[in-house]
């Protein structure tokens, strides 16, 4: 769907500075699939990532600071803030995911996490796409309904990753400490969901 708002130069630095954290989000997830490509999770990574986290923060707070400096904006104000906020719970949610690991002393990779990471990775992906073509007025919706489809996907891996996991697990401590990251894996492509229902908003506002 093609848009009909037009851009000057100040309004571009809103798609500089959304741009800017999903590429973040992007490396970050890379970084969580790092975590579990061993079979030890590599809790080195968990730096790396709070340092993507501590970097989309200051992003989303300059993103807040210009929109309340900038008198003409691309869309809505509200829109503009939601995608900034809802960009941050990506963020947030990778890197709970990986402090989880070590926090709880992960040691052992759950059945389904690695399925679950590689949804993640790819509605990260999609994210940036999105963005992109957000900015450049090329079709959005491919990306955004892709987004949706991979949340369904980590529904159907998660439902499947509890069910094996309360069927094999016989330690409570393990168990509670798995489900607990499974559940934040999942929520990461929730969140992800998110920021496409903000962007299809802009596109049916603004096509």
């Amino acid at each position: 769907m093609a848009f009909r708002f037009s851009l000057i130069p100040r309004e571009v630095q809103f798609f500089t500075l959304y741009k800017a954290t999903t590429a973040e989000i992007e490396t970050a997830a890379g970084h969580l699939k790092e975590m579990f490509d061993g079979d030890v999770p590599d809790d080195t990574k968990v730096d790396v990532i709070g340092d993507a986290e501590h970097r989309c923060d200051t992003l989303t707070h300059d993103t807040i600071q210009r929109l309340h400096r900038t008198f003409v904006t691309p869309f809505d104000r509200e829109d503009l803030y939601a995608m900034a906020t809802s960009l941050d719970d990506v963020m947030d949610a990778i890197d709970q995911a990986a402090s989880l690991v070590r926090n709880y002393r992960i040691t052992i990779v759950p059945n389904g996490s690695r399925e679950l990471i590689h949804i993640v990775t790819q509605s990260a992906a999609r994210l940036h796409t999105a963005m992109d073509a957000l900015e450049t007025k090329t079709p959005v919706q491919p990306h955004t309904v892709e987004i949706n489809r991979l949340e369904n996907e980590a529904d159907r891996a998660y439902q499947v990753a509890i069910q094996t996991l309360f069927e094999t697990e016989t330690d409570p401590i393990r168990l509670i400490k798995s489900k607990d990251l499974l559940d934040v894996l999942e929520q990461i492509t929730d969140r992800c969901e998110d920021v496409a229902n903000v962007i299809d908003g802009v596109v049916v506002k603004h096509g």
